[in-house]
This record gives C-alpha cells, sequence and structure tokens, in this order.
C-alpha cells in the first residue's frame, strides 16, 4: 500500500498558467466594480499578484505586474504608472522573499505579507503627492489590512488546483 504525506509536507505541482491568467482576470473584474471605492475593500489585483509573485515568479514575471498595473492606473484613472511601479515593486519583493514566506503556514503568511501590503499603499500614496493631490487619509491604509486578512481563504482557493495527484484516475471525482 503506498503512502501520502501529510498535507503539510506534500509537494506541490505548478500551476497551469491558463489558471493564474484566469486568477489575475477575476481579480481585475473585481477591482473594476464600483465596491472598490469602500474604504474595506481589499485590492483584489495586489493580493493576487502577491500570491502568483511568491507561488510561480517563474511563470508569471515583472511584466505581467506592469501591464497590470498600467491596466488599473487606466481604469482607476490614477496618475499613469502609479499601480504600475507599485506592482512591479509588489513582484519583486515577494519573489524574492518568496523562500522565507512559504516556509510558515498560511496563518502565519498573512503577518508576512502585510507589510509588502502597506508599502504598495504607501507608494500609491507618495506617488499622489507627489502629483500635486491631497493627502487621502489613514483610512487609505485598512484595504491592505483586510487583504492581509483574505490572504488565507484567498491563498487556499488559488493552492487548491495544485494538489492534483500523480497519477490520472478517472473514477475520482476531482
Amino acid at each position: 500500500m503506498r503512502k501520502t504525506l501529510p498535507p503539510t509536507v506534500r509537494i506541490l505541482r505548478s500551476a497551469r498558467p491558463w489558471f493564474i491568467a484566469l486568477s489575475l482576470l477575476l481579480a481585475l473584474l473585481l477591482d473594476l466594480l464600483p465596491t472598490r471605492q469602500w474604504v474595506f475593500m481589499p485590492d483584489w489585483v495586489m493580493l493576487t499578484l502577491c500570491f502568483w509573485s511568491m507561488r510561480e515568479w517563474r511563470i508569471f514575471g515583472m511584466g505581467y505586474a506592469f501591464l497590470l498595473g498600467l491596466i488599473m492606473d487606466v481604469a482607476n484613472g490614477a496618475a499613469l504608472g502609479q499601480h504600475a511601479l507599485a506592482y512591479v515593486l509588489l513582484h519583486y519583493a515577494a519573489a524574492r522573499l518568496s523562500r522565507r514566506i512559504l516556509q510558515f503556514p498560511l496563518k502565519q503568511q498573512s503577518l508576512h505579507v502585510l507589510p509588502l501590503f502597506l508599502g504598495v499603499t504607501a507608494i500609491q500614496i507618495v506617488i499622489r503627492l507627489m502629483a500635486g493631490s491631497d493627502f487621502p487619509g489613514w483610512r487609505e491604509f485598512i484595504s491592505p489590512l483586510m487583504a492581509s486578512l483574505l490572504w488565507l481563504p484567498v491563498a487556499f482557493l488559488l493552492i487548491a488546483p495544485q494538489y492534483r495527484p500523480d497519477e490520472r484516475d478517472d473514477t475520482r471525482p476531482i
């Protein structure tokens, strides 16, 4: 009888590129909803981008982060390059720290990605201030806190397809 490793020790298979693209498209659509203006709504693109930058940085590069940032700049009517710069720096930091952060369980990972999310928000606020806008207030930092709290369920949903079995079994539903 074949032994299986416990879920915490299992090695994940790499994600399929179409699944990465689909999850980022869904995050982009969630950010384009009118509910994005609510204070407690997280930046879904930032959250998904951080996840894939840590997990699959070989497949998902900085060019995609830059492109998503430009799309978000145009969609929000923000200064061109504001989200692009923040997302590229987030991708770099997440990919650089991925080996360290991924050693922790998902609950503790949310504490480790919180500074990354706060940094993205701070970069965006600084760029807005440099462009001559007024300080938006400290409530802008609620969104990264919510993104950090949502790290556990979002990471669980995005990592679930990577638990595919090695052998194909037609009688297995998943």
